[in-house]
């Protein structure tokens, strides 16, 4: 595989993206793009209202631009799932832009209702199942990473499960934007491991590391502006958008199941949410975290008393997902060796 592309697809998101940042914090700004804060959120969250949102358009734009450089000569091949990811990606991006735009609309931090956003995402999530079916990147059969074998699925079975994934692997990067720099961190660290999957497995997969190595370049960018102090957050716009980015990945490469390991955070952030929920209705009030998702109970000093700062969980989780990664690239590099 050619390293220098993988390398000019990094550079290149990375300068797109901080670029195309200069331009659009002002912007938002300008246009009073402000995020509102939930009010049952940590208090001291709310010194955040007002901070412009929809920032993810700059990682947006960017990853674009690498697509149709970069990746173009892929296009050219006959290589086209990374334009697959892409625009899937884009469609749930639109979906976190309506949502977007409907708390800016109600001066809220409610947008669109949860059933509606789950049937578009529901809608979006086949119709890309079938598109790769049609383009032969997907069977319906599962590798298992690590064990490298590969177990064929009833396909009654394999997209309806495969929907259920993508949606929540969506929301999963949704709910773990809620600490500055940590769904961009989080998310740089998986797309790291994609990018050394791809590049492991050959040249066949150079159109996938190229999208996978503007991605991180891309965020790394997008976090020129939100680390914290966030000067912008990236908004469903950008969180459906990563959502979709990743889950689109892990099926164009035809293995879902390296979503556990390699998400590991997000994963976690969803589940202690999930946890919370159940135990407070189980026990009519009680609770395991005293706040979720997870990071909240971080910043709350739960089980220790240690209240952690948002540039400590931004390392915790951004250090974990790099680890997760390293171990994913081994768990799965063999497959066609």
């Amino acid at each position: 595989m050619d390293t220098m592309k993988l390398i000019l697809a990094l550079a290149i998101g990375f300068l797109v993206s901080s670029g195309v940042g200069a331009f659009l914090v002002p912007l938002l700004r300008k246009i009073k793009a402000g995020q509102m804060i939930k009010e049952n959120g940590p208090t001291w969250h709310m010194s955040k209202s007002g901070t412009p949102t929809m920032g993810g358009i700059m990682f947006i734009v960017a990853i674009a631009a690498v697509c149709f450089t970069v990746g173009f000569a892929q296009v050219l091949k006959g290589q086209w799932a990374h334009v697959f990811v892409l625009t899937f990606g884009l469609v749930f991006g639109a979906i976190g832009f309506l949502d977007d735009l409907e708390k800016l609309r109600h001066k809220a931090n409610t947008g669109l209702s949860a059933k509606g956003k789950f049937l578009l995402q529901l809608s979006a999530s086949i119709c890309f199942l079938f598109l790769l079916r049609r383009f032969g990147y997907l069977e319906s059969h599962l590798y298992v990473p690590f064990r490298n074998v590969t177990v064929d699925v009833p396909e009654w079975f394999f997209y309806p499960f495969a929907a259920f994934v993508i949606v929540g692997c969506v929301n999963a990067i949704n709910i773990t934007d809620g600490v500055d720099g940590l769904a961009g961190g989080t998310c740089s660290a998986i797309f790291i491991g994609f990018t050394a999957i791809a590049w492991s497995w050959g040249s066949e997969y150079l159109n996938l590391g190229i999208f996978s190595a503007g991605m991180t370049g891309a965020l790394l960018g997008f976090l020129v502006y939100n680390f914290n102090p966030a000067k912008v957050f990236m908004g469903d716009t950008g969180s459906l958008f990563l959502g979709g980015c990743i889950s689109g990945l892990a099926f164009a490469l035809d293995m879902p199941l390296i979503l556990l390991p390699l998400c590991i955070m997000p994963v976690w952030e969803t589940l202690s949410d999930i946890i919370q929920v159940c135990y407070f209705k189980a026990t009519h009030g009680k609770r395991i975290f005293k706040m979720a998702p997870f990071h909240h109970h971080l910043e709350m000093g739960g089980w220790t008393g240690h209240k952690w700062t948002e540039k400590q969980i931004f390392t915790l989780f951004t250090g974990i997902s790099l680890i997760m990664a390293v171990l994913s690239v081994m768990g799965s590099m063999h497959r066609f060796h």
